[in-house]
């Protein structure tokens, strides 16, 4: 059965995309820690972080790290924090989440934000790729 990642990729579900190559999506979680929150995922399906091929590995750590440099330019924020924890989705995703402090670092604080919200973040990112 396909992972909600999936059905974004694929677009069956709607996403705010930030950015997108031929092996990697990085878009906004809907149901963000902090504004600017950002999932980078592989486009293929895999479960386990670890169970990676490496070079795969490095390339989304590669293509999280210049998301990650442009979050921390158009979201006010004193750094950007990187989370795996892969238990909510069985499918390999990288939390970006711009930080002012440690409590936007829980995944039991969330914030709500607009849908014009969501999308003035998206193009603000866009706008340091």
């Amino acid at each position: 059965m396909s992972s909600i990642f999936t059905k974004i990729i694929n677009g069956e579900l709607p996403a705010y995309k930030i950015a997108e190559d031929d092996k990697f999506l990085a878009f906004l979680d809907v149901n963000p820690n902090a504004k600017g929150h950002t999932l980078c995922i592989p486009k293929h399906e895999i479960n386990k972080i670890f169970e990676m091929d490496e070079s795969l590995y490095l390339e989304l750590m590669q293509f999280s790290r210049k998301i990650a440099i442009a979050l921390e330019q158009a979201v006010d924020c004193k750094r950007v924090g990187m989370a795996v924890v892969g238990l909510e989705v069985p499918h390999v995703h990288v939390h970006l989440i711009p930080l002012n402090e440690m409590d936007e670092m829980r995944f039991s604080n969330k914030v709500k934000l607009e849908r014009e919200e969501f999308e003035n973040i998206v193009k603000d990112v866009q706008k340091f790729l």
